[in-house]
């Protein structure tokens, strides 16, 4: 039986070969073949190869008929730990999914009990995802016993429908977060079971949590999928608990070794991601307490590196920077991953300058911005990776004014929006650096980016009450032989920040560029409700937040504009604004736009 029905997820890739992106107002992208994309395609070949053949290998093995038995094992009668799920739930959807409504991934289903959601078509895929990585079970068993008894039921269930592996709902888009939902959730539901049912309920997750151990999984969700069998090992009691926990704890070391940086970021540099891997191992670290169980000292290690790296990608708004495939998440998530944080006040507080997985952050008392200095992700690590070098997100006091898409993995239909012009910095003629892979590549590798390499530096300086930043990267020399190079002055003093634009010919190219002029845009995405109104001077923009305080933008450059956009919250789209600056840069000269940001009222605004 198929998880998705007739559900037929699209190709994934953005329709860039003429128009506009999908999902973002006034954005025409026209992308032209270029030698380094033939060069970036011909590298991925090998991959492909390599994949099409292991990926053909398991799938036939795991799909004969006989599988299941190689994943039974010694009889599981108990269960030992329960797990605590630090992550806050909302127990509305919960109480919804007691009358039959499923709402996730902005979607919903309707199902009359004691009918079950499993054999019927989806509304989307995410909705698939989340329905069988079992998202809604947090929330139903904050309904009590009745809740724990409906969970059982749709347990079962799912193990009638799916007992035989099939690669969508045993896959590691879904199988990880199964396997730790149920095992917060597991001795609660056994308390409620008959004997038959709890027998039941233990061998299904003893057989998941052993399909977790087996390959293929690939690099960038091992630590996810080591770490979900760990807790698994936790809440199964006896021997079968005890050898599973060790398997996993034994390949969780190295996983983590590899996904967690030194500098506390993850590798796919999506602040979302590490916060997600912290919360699961402080799951993993509750379970082995219960056990009484020292953590591995990796488990330990990584923990301490997450927690670091949390701070100085925390927002004053209380939420994550959102970059590279990372939403913002929300305060109260990320206050309780930041709760067994030991460090004093002041030291737990994010610093004023800092970097983590190439997102640099500089702040005065009222302005914080963090900028992507690094080139995005590639290979295993890229699926979510975005084209936006340089990017910006800009906070005025607990204001998040300008900012980017949104866009997460969990918005396969918008993959448009991790385009270059999906987050505030410059494009030059509406184009995008590089583009996601779609159709069957896409389907064997992941969505990961492809075209021209992409190579950025930068360089921080601090003085008396200021910090300048400079970045620069020559994502653009092969479309334009030009290199971008973004200069950020921040004014402590004066909470003022200053910010230069310089499009240059790349040093040392020999190619000659026929194309003289190269349009360019630079975007600032603003935070959804942020007020925008343009002065007479069509040159400074005024900005409001949430709280009301008023900040200028202003700009030297020759065209200013506010145009629609949109972000993506929490699935749902919604639409925001954007102030484009636009006009025309030689390929054979210097062109510099000026921009600034300043708390209004000072001297000088605009009348």
């Amino acid at each position: 039986m198929s998880p998705l029905g007739p559900f037929a997820p699209r190709d994934g890739g953005p329709d860039v070969s003429t128009g506009h992106i999908p999902g973002l107002p006034g954005v025409p992208v026209r992308t032209p073949v270029r030698a380094g994309d033939s060069k970036a395609g011909a590298a991925l070949w090998p991959a492909i190869a390599g994949r099409l053949v292991t990926r053909q290998v398991w799938i036939e093995l795991y799909g004969l008929p006989g599988y299941g038995l190689t994943l039974g094992g010694g009889k599981v009668t108990s269960f030992a730990a329960t797990p605590r799920d630090f992550r806050p739930h909302d127990p509305a959807p919960g109480k919804g999914v007691l009358v039959g409504r499923f709402i996730l991934a902005g979607a919903s289903m309707e199902v009359e009990p004691p009918a079950d959601p499993w054999n019927r078509p989806s509304p989307s895929r995410p909705f698939a995802v989340q329905l069988h990585a079992f998202a809604w079970l947090p929330g139903l068993m904050a309904q009590g016993e009745r809740g724990a008894r409906e969970a059982l039921r749709l347990t079962l269930a799912w193990q009638d429908a799916f007992a035989r592996w099939s690669p969508f709902a045993w896959g590691t888009e879904t199988l990880p977060r199964r396997v730790i939902n149920l095992s917060c959730a597991a001795r609660k539901m056994g308390a409620v079971a008959t004997e038959a049912e709890r027998l039941r309920l233990a061998d299904s997750m003893a057989r998941q949590t052993r399909q977790l151990l087996r390959p293929p999984g690939g690099l960038a969700t091992r630590a996810e999928r080591c770490v979900a069998a760990a807790i698994a090992g936790c809440v199964l009691a006896g021997n079968v608990g005890q050898g599973l926990r060790r398997r996993a704890l034994s390949g969780l070391s190295g996983a983590l070794g590899s996904t967690v940086l030194a500098d506390g970021s993850h590798a796919t540099r999506s602040p979302e991601a590490g916060l997600e891997l912290l919360l699961d191992l402080l799951t993993l670290d509750d379970a082995l307490a219960q056990l009484s169980e020292p953590a591995p000292e990796a488990v330990t290690s990584a923990i301490a590196r997450l927690t670091k790296g949390l701070r100085t990608l925390t927002l004053p708004d209380g939420r994550l920077a959102g970059f590279q495939g990372g939403g913002p998440s929300t305060a109260a998530r990320v206050a309780v991953a930041r709760a067994h944080d030991e460090q004093t006040p002041d030291e737990a507080s994010a610093p004023a300058e800092a970097t983590v997985g190439g997102l640099t952050r500089i702040a005065s008392p009222l302005l914080t911005i963090i900028a992507d200095t690094a080139a995005p992700p590639k290979g295993a690590w890229g699926s979510a990776a975005c084209a936006q070098p340089m990017a910006l997100e800009i906070a005025c006091g607990k204001d998040r004014l300008v900012t980017g898409s949104g866009w997460t993995p969990a918005a396969t239909d918008r993959q448009a929006l991790r385009l270059t012009p999906g987050h505030s910095t410059l494009t030059l003629g509406e184009r995008s650096l590089n583009e996601p892979l779609g159709g069957w590549k896409s389907e064997l590798l992941g969505p990961r980016l492809v075209g021209p390499p992409i190579h950025s530096v930068s360089e921080q300086r601090q003085g008396d009450g200021a910090v300048w930043l400079e970045m620069e990267h020559d994502g653009w020399t092969e479309l334009f032989g030009l290199n971008h190079q973004r200069r950020l002055y921040l004014d402590q003093k004066l909470d003022e920040l200053r910010a230069e634009e310089k499009l240059f010919p790349t040093p040392g190219r020999k190619e000659i560029v026929r194309q003289i002029a190269a349009p360019y845009a630079i975007r600032f995405h603003l935070e959804p409700g942020v007020q925008a109104s343009l002065a007479r001077d069509r040159r400074s923009i005024l900005l409001r937040g949430a709280s009301g305080r008023g900040w200028w933008f202003r700009t030297d450059g020759p065209d200013v504009a506010i145009e629609p956009s949109v972000h993506i919250d929490e699935g749902l789209t919604r639409r925001s604004l954007q102030i484009v600056v636009r006009g025309s840069a030689r390929t054979d000269s210097e062109t510099k736009i000026r921009w600034k940001l300043s708390p209004a009222g000072a001297s000088g605004d605009p009348s």
